[in-house]
């Protein structure tokens, strides 16, 4: 059987991380969660899943400023990140993916949308 790929999954709402989580878990992936932008970073390093999934407004650090974190560290650069959040305004977008995001995605996430994100950055086997 082949190993699923570890997703972490940021996000300060336990409501969006289940479904962030159930919808990738039944989808194949290994999912893992964190709850804010120091814990994100922390299990970025200690587990290096094959993709973050990143709320970008948290209590603490933004997730602009987490995934700016990841990208500049030699470490967990490689590691994509896909941001998602309400933040709709392309201004928003656009300093997200200045900020090291692969992907920007509006919030409420369609399913279909992040699971083809998904397997585009992390693809199975």
């Amino acid at each position: 059987m082949m190993v699923a790929h570890k997703v972490l999954i940021v996000d300060d709402s336990p409501t969006e991380r289940y479904f962030l989580a159930d919808l990738l878990t039944r989808n194949g992936y290994e999912v893992l969660t964190a709850e804010n932008g120091d814990e994100a970073i922390a299990k970025t390093r200690s587990e290096r899943p094959g993709l973050v999934v990143m709320d970008v407004v948290m209590p603490g650090a933004s997730g602009y400023q987490v995934t700016r974190a990841l990208s500049r560290d030699p470490d967990t650069q490689t590691i994509p990140v896909i941001l998602c959040t309400s933040k709709g305004a392309e201004t928003d977008r656009i300093w997200g993916l200045r900020q090291g995001a692969r992907e920007y995605l509006v919030k409420p996430i369609k399913p279909e949308e992040l699971l083809a994100k998904v397997a585009e950055l992390c693809p199975a086997g």
